[in-house]
């Protein structure tokens, strides 16, 4: 079914009884040329370029719980290319192009909002830093404008400029940046790949990954056995625990990202804001509730929820930055598992067993990566190469030390990224 203006028209006047499911439920096959571990924004991703540039069709995801139900569905949906090192800058340049024709490649509406992300400095050597930062993604070909202390006040007048302690000297404003809705971004893939053939496979969880003398040959679920030529692993905060059932040990940290919405307010903030003393971002969605978070809560953990000292210092920032917001009410609160390497930078590429792939490592940034994520590692799997724009991913930089990635210069400690 193709969706258009027309269609939503006709189906309201005709009862809404015309809508079909995004996706088939079917059951698992005995054997797939391609197997995706992991059915969140980054696999379903992989499945849709797989199917859509490679032709590759014979195609399973297999998802332990629903479609859309992990990481994809916990975040705070900001979409950027603000990057600085080459290896990074080109690959979120390209994603963000691909966003940008994002609903019309897949005729769904993932509700992309270009409203702009400013990101505020507050001394002379955060300033310096924006700045360069700012000149690499020019130089990168998308968009930055450095903004003074009046500039940043004609566009967020609502900000504390009385605050002598974290003064705000100015912003980076990125423009093309933005935010989109998370598990719309989910179901239009799901359903762009579940058109082009893909099995999309859920309650299937992996509990095993078969190797014999060096190369993959299928996995084990809670459905049975299955068999394939290529496996790729895309979980996010639980890449660790899977790469182990095919005996790597990965240079991977899971920890938790708390994120919190209010209840629904009128329209008052209309950028994406970042505190540059706080770690503290958020922005306005379509319902009217402010959505934000902050820092890591700095201990390894796999669960979903956070601890409650990081829930005060995000409050605290918030208020320092912006006390308009005091008097609205937190409605909910959820954790996201982050996958964080030792750089901060994510890994897509070949593991040492044939045919085993691994896409992880995209720490607090894995949303806005998601297009050109899917599309990089659908290219590695079909065609054994890595693509131009994620090759400085190399899972062995870890190793040999060549090609680090720390975009934020914190060294390596998986929690300061």
């Amino acid at each position: 079914m193709k969706f258009s203006g027309l269609r939503v028209l006709k189906e309201g006047l005709t009862g809404n009884v015309g809508w079909t499911p995004h996706w088939r439920d079917p059951e698992p096959k005995p054997e797939y040329d391609v197997l995706i571990i992991g059915g969140g924004g980054h696999g379903l991703s992989t499945a849709y370029y797989l199917a859509k540039n490679h032709g590759m069709t014979n195609v399973a995801v297999l998802e332990k719980g629903y479609i859309g139900g992990g990481n994809i569905g916990r975040n705070t949906t900001i979409v950027r290319a603000n990057y600085f090192l080459p290896g990074n800058s080109e690959f979120y340049s390209h994603s963000l192009k691909l966003w940008e024709g994002l609903e019309e490649d897949l005729n769904y509406n993932v509700m992309h909002s270009q409203r702009g992300i400013i990101n505020l400095f507050h001394s002379d050597g955060q300033r310096d830093a924006f700045v360069r930062r700012g000149n690499a993604m020019v130089n990168q070909g998308d968009d930055a404008i450095l903004l003074d202390r009046e500039g940043v006040r004609a566009h967020l007048p609502y900000l504390d400029f009385e605050n002598t302690r974290f003064p705000i000297y100015g912003g980076l404003y990125h423009p093309r940046g933005g935010t989109a809705r998370h598990d719309a971004v989910a179901w239009g893939y799901a359903r762009g790949a579940d058109m082009r053939g893909v099995d999309l496979l859920q309650n299937c969880e992996v509990t095993g990954i078969d190797i014999e003398n060096g190369t993959v040959r299928g996995v084990q679920t809670t459905r049975g056995a299955i068999r394939a030529k290529k496996v790729g692993i895309v979980v996010a905060g639980r890449s660790s625990q899977v790469a182990a059932m095919a005996g790597m040990r990965l240079p991977i940290e899971s920890h938790v990202l708390q994120a919190f919405v209010t209840e629904g307010l009128k329209p008052c903030i209309d950028h994406v804001v970042t505190f540059g003393m706080g770690h503290f971002y958020i922005s306005q969605s379509d319902k009217g509730g402010l959505v934000f978070g902050g820092d890591l809560d700095f201990y390894a953990s796999y669960a979903s929820r956070g601890n409650l000292p990081t829930a005060e210092h995000v409050m605290e920032a918030g208020m320092t930055l912006m006390p308009m917001i005091g008097k609205a009410k937190l409605l909910r609160s959820w954790g996201g598992i982050m996958d964080m390497t030792p750089d901060g930078s994510p890994i897509i590429d070949k593991t040492d067993t044939e045919g085993l792939f691994i896409d992880c490592g995209w720490c607090y940034g894995g949303f806005k990566a998601v297009p050109a994520s899917g599309y990089a590692f659908a290219h590695l799997m079909a065609t054994g190469q890595l693509h131009e724009t994620a090759a400085a991913f190399r899972l062995d930089r870890f190793r040999t030390g060549r090609g680090i990635l720390d975009e934020e210069g914190t060294g390596s400690q998986h929690n300061l990224h």
